[in-house]
Formats: structure tokens, C-alpha cells, sequence
């Protein structure tokens, strides 16, 4: 029986569609974040018409609700941006206020700039909320060899945290 239990909490984890070595990483990302083991993340959809609104990308595997057995505990963003020559996807997660709590490059695939994957440098972010507008040479430091990718990562959070003001404001958050 506690195998039965153990290989349906596996399904659920597993069950969101995205890719399984994206998945895997979003799983340990918020076991940390949230020190939890079980939980369930569930897509959050929208109309093509609000979509359509949106500065970012919030089709079916963008936003997650992030559950325990009882309570929302979370969300997490997973995005795809593109660089100088190819693209990385990154995930934000953010607390029940839609309050970043960690940003992280989940894959990146180019040859130069990979340093935005830096906890360091990702760290910048946290606190950041729907009616914050990041600037890079303010509230961002830029980093020497990455240029366009901090321009990137800046402004794609940038665009998600606006659409989640879109969001909150139409009250679909």
C-alpha cells in the first residue's frame, strides 16, 4: 500500500508536461524553497483574449499554483527567453503574494554569458514584486561578458512581473 501512495505522489509531481529534465529541477528548486516534500503544481490557464494582453508568455506550462495537501503555498514561472545566438529557460517562484522568492536558469545553451545563472547574481531579483520595474544600471548590476544576457533575464522578468499586475488587476490572480 505505501508503495501504491509513493508511485501516485510521483504522478502528480510529474504530471504537469513539462519536460521531465525541467521538471526535475523545478522539483528541487521548491523542495527547497518551500521545505516541502509533497506537493502538487497545477497549470493556471488563461483566455487567448487575456493572453493576448500579456507582455509574457502565460500559456499552459508557464504558471503553476503551487499546493500542499491544503494550502497554496506558492506559484512558479517557467519561461524561455531568447540570447545573443540561442535560448534558456529559467523559472521564477514566487510566494502567495507573487512576491519573488528565487530565480534560477534552469538550462542555458550558450557559449558566453551563462554567469546570469549565478545565485549570487539571481539573488537581485528576490523581493521584487508585480509593481516593480527593473533597471539594469540601478536595480540590476550588469556583468562584464553577459551583457545580453542580463538585458535578457532583466527584461523577461520584467515583462512577467507586469502581467502579473495585468493579472491581479482583472482579478484572474
Amino acid at each position: 500500500m505505501k508503495n501504491v501512495a509513493i508511485i501516485f505522489s510521483m504522478l502528480i509531481l510529474f504530471s504537469t508536461g513539462l519536460p521531465r529534465p525541467i521538471q526535475k529541477k523545478v522539483n528541487k528548486e521548491i523542495k527547497d524553497v518551500f521545505s516541502i516534500e509533497n506537493f502538487k503544481m497545477t497549470p493556471l490557464l488563461f483566455s487567448e483574449e487575456v493572453q493576448k494582453e500579456l507582455p509574457a508568455a502565460f500559456g499552459d506550462l508557464n504558471l503553476f499554483e503551487i499546493r500542499s495537501e491544503t494550502d497554496i503555498i506558492g506559484y512558479a514561472y517557467i519561461g524561455k527567453s531568447f540570447g545573443k545566438t540561442d535560448d534558456f529557460d529559467f523559472l521564477i517562484l514566487l510566494d502567495i503574494d507573487f512576491i519573488i522568492v528565487r530565480t534560477k536558469v534552469l538550462i542555458y545553451r550558450e557559449d558566453y554569458g551563462g554567469e546570469i545563472g549565478s545565485k549570487r547574481w539571481l539573488k537581485q531579483f528576490n523581493g521584487k514584486g508585480r509593481n516593480d520595474e527593473l533597471k539594469l544600471h540601478q536595480d540590476i548590476v550588469a556583468i562584464s561578458g553577459a551583457t545580453i544576457s542580463v538585458k535578457v533575464m532583466t527584461a523577461s522578468i520584467n515583462r512577467v512581473l507586469a502581467s502579473i499586475k495585468i493579472l491581479h488587476e482583472k482579478k484572474l490572480l
